[in-house]
């Protein structure tokens, strides 16, 4: 069943008369008339009630032109889509992103990018690191706004902003009236980490490795916000960015020194995946702003 027979058969359906419908496609009223009596072959029933060159539907051929209509349709609507994706200002660009980084700087990039291309839509995605990443590595995204700093074979990352990382203890802590500590302080301290499909995990991990010494985990969060949490609540200390998002009640925010600690947040590509024109200019865009950030890892 080949595609010009479907649109032959909806023409024809439509119009009712074979030299009319054969003119209205372009073709002769012969050709017509054998693509028909193919597709009917093909399907095992007469979708026509012939009279001369007149025709009407039987109750096989109502029955075929709903769905026939509704493919074209859909058909045409991915038609339509491609064109507006492979138009560079009238495209829509996949992002994906970690939540607490979301609330940071996605709003502040997006207004900067659609006052210059005001046409082109986004599709925003909130997913853990794993799974973003692996949509990245999928091609199901366009790109990720991540603080990882381990990246497979193909994946490249432009760094953003580099943000600083403090001790978050309990208020009333015995270190909570300290504006500053070293990461020796809180080693024997109960600590609420987080899971390690977080990019902040494989950062922290590198710093304490880096210091000599493993946390003493008491509990682990899927997320900052439940760490956050946990650390208001009174059940330990962490190591988190200072977001507003996690200026919560309860807890004190000390500045690490000797050394300090820091993770970049970037956004990260997949080389090896089709980028459609508008998420390229986007791409482009990213880099002329940060053009001295930028990195490849694996």
């Amino acid at each position: 069943m080949e595609w010009n027979q479907l649109e032959y058969f909806q023409t024809l359906a439509r119009i009712q008369h074979f030299t009319q419908a054969a003119k209205m496609l372009h073709i002769t009223q012969p050709a017509l008339s054998r693509s028909i009596a193919k597709l009917e072959e093909e399907v095992g029933v007469p979708l026509f009630e012939r009279q001369g060159r007149t025709v009407c539907l039987n109750r096989y051929g109502e029955m075929f032109l709903k769905r026939i209509e509704v493919a074209i349709a859909e058909v045409e609507k991915g038609k339509q889509e491609l064109l507006e994706e492979l138009n560079p200002v009238s495209g829509t660009i996949s992002l994906a992103f970690l939540h607490i980084i979301g609330t940071q700087m996605i709003p502040r990039i997006l207004s900067e990018f659609g006052k210059k291309y005001p046409h082109i839509e986004f599709e925003l995605s909130q997913f853990s690191n794993d799974v973003a990443m692996q949509k990245l590595e999928q091609g199901k995204c366009d790109f990720f706004i991540t603080s990882s700093v381990v990246l497979k074979e193909g994946i490249q990352k432009l760094d953003l902003l580099t943000e600083e990382l403090f001790v978050a203890v309990p208020t009333g802590h015995h270190l909570s009236k300290n504006k500053e500590v070293n990461l020796h302080q809180i080693m024997d301290e109960p600590y609420i980490g987080i899971k390690s499909n977080c990019g902040l995990r494989d950062t922290l991990d590198r710093y304490f490795q880096k210091m000599g010494f493993a946390p003493k985990i008491k509990f682990e969060g899927e997320e900052v916000m439940t760490v956050a949490g946990l650390v208001s609540a009174g059940l330990g200390v962490s190591i988190l960015p200072a977001a507003p998002a996690l200026q919560m009640d309860g807890i004190s925010w000390l500045k690490l020194r000797n050394p300090s600690c820091t993770r970049n947040i970037g956004i990260a590509w997949n080389e090896d995946h089709y980028m459609p024109p508008s998420a390229q200019l986007f791409r482009k865009f990213i880099i002329e702003q940060y053009a001295d950030n930028i990195v490849k890892m694996s």
